[in-house]
């Protein structure tokens, strides 16, 4: 009797463990805290926000804060690979952070699914998905705007790090190709609290058409300095901007700017033709019942578009293998290259073995600040 009762003693736990190899385990690296947390937080809120299973595999998420640090963020990446066994990881939010989580990923031969617009050398990024919209098909829309206001000199005003440099490299490129030179570049640090020096010597140099280059509330402060030095002209955001705590914080001196979004942040300004409307709706029905009218923004949009992908990815990758082993891990990696045309909140997702960006160039929308509230520029 005994010896039966150790069998199935066993038998038990032989059952316990092929449950816990069938979890799919999410390790997920955020800003919670740091100079990009108010980027952080409205994902975690979102995740939140998430089911308990997908594909009937129940879903184990793991949350650490990386504090907008890229230390922390590999230490994060390193333990969910190693210790937690992840069959993804998401994060961050913050560039710095991100692209380096990319080369644990890669070594891993775990997907890597980025909420930031990481660039990354040519062949480095097999294992690692951009949410985020490009900087490049953002630019597009801040440019296609600026030429349709007949700017031809703009001012840069942006971040020290990987995030602002990009930008500057992609914003050059394509206001280059449309007549549009930038005649005065300044940067400054995430960590900063002032930027009156950069900002007078933008101001003098009476570009027609300034772009600050900056995220989440940390936006606001270099629009304002730009403002308080007497600038009068036009002033463009980019997409990690596209949140309430600009206006927030900004008040009034950020009335008029003009800041590229994915289409989540206006869904009911969206044209009822528009492919992401639908689903842009319906996160932000979902996100504003749990956290308030009006908490809708860019990065929450990317973490229920997340849970899309991952929704139409899991159970194709589900047919190379069972989540915790490295052929499950491997066939997500080909699901979200294969799957196709894929409809998230922000926009049209088209991965493919070659472009793990995605989005098309009808992807950024333009938003104006009126009235301390968003409006869509046509």
């Amino acid at each position: 009797m005994k010896f039966v009762k150790s069998l199935i003693a066993a038998a038990a736990t032989l059952a316990a463990a092929g449950g816990a190899l069938a979890d799919i385990t999410i390790g997920v690296s955020l800003p919670l805290t740091g100079p990009a947390s108010g980027l952080g937080i409205p994902v975690n809120n979102q995740i939140k926000l998430w089911p308990a299973a997908i594909a009937g595999e129940k879903l184990k998420v793991i949350v650490l804060d990386d504090a907008t640090d890229p230390t922390n963020g590999v230490k994060n990446a390193k333990r969910f690979v190693t210790e937690d066994k992840a069959d993804v990881i998401i994060g961050s939010v913050a560039t710095p952070v991100a692209i380096p989580m990319a080369a644990v990923a890669a070594e891993a031969e775990t997907v890597q699914l980025a909420l930031s617009p990481i660039g990354l050398p040519p062949g480095k990024d097999g294992w690692t998905f951009r949410m985020a919209q490009s900087n490049p098909v953002m630019a597009h829309a801040i440019v296609g705007l600026m030429k349709k206001q007949g700017i031809k000199t703009v001012g840069f005003l942006g971040y020290t790090d990987a995030y602002g440099e990009s930008w500057l490299k992609d914003f050059t490129t394509e206001a280059d190709k449309n007549g549009i030179k930038v005649i005065a570049t300044e940067r400054f640090a995430r960590s900063d609290t002032s930027v009156t020096a950069q900002a007078l010597k933008l101001v003098a140099a009476n570009p027609d058409a300034m772009l600050v280059v900056a995220s989440g509330s940390g936006a606001a402060m270099p629009h304002m300095a730009i403002v308080d030095r007497g600038y009068k002209g036009k002033i463009y955001q980019t997409h990690a901007a596209a949140s309430r705590d600009l206006m927030r914080v900004g008040g009034k001196a950020v009335e008029g700017a003009y800041v590229v979004s994915g289409p989540a942040v206006i869904a009911e300004q969206l044209p009822d033709s528009h492919p992401s409307k639908a689903a842009a709706i319906q996160f932000v029905q979902q996100y504003e019942k749990a956290y308030g009218a009006g908490s809708r923004n860019q990065f929450a949009g990317h973490g229920n578009d997340t849970l899309t992908v991952l929704e139409k990815a899991v159970p194709l990758a589900l047919k190379s293998g069972k989540p915790g082993t490295k052929e499950f891990r491997a066939g997500l990696r080909n699901a979200l290259e294969t799957m196709g045309r894929t409809v998230v909140a922000h926009g049209v997702l088209n991965w493919t073995k070659d472009d793990h960006w995605g989005y098309t160039l009808e992807t950024g929308v333009m938003l104006k600040v009126v009235n301390g509230d968003w409006k869509v520029e046509q």
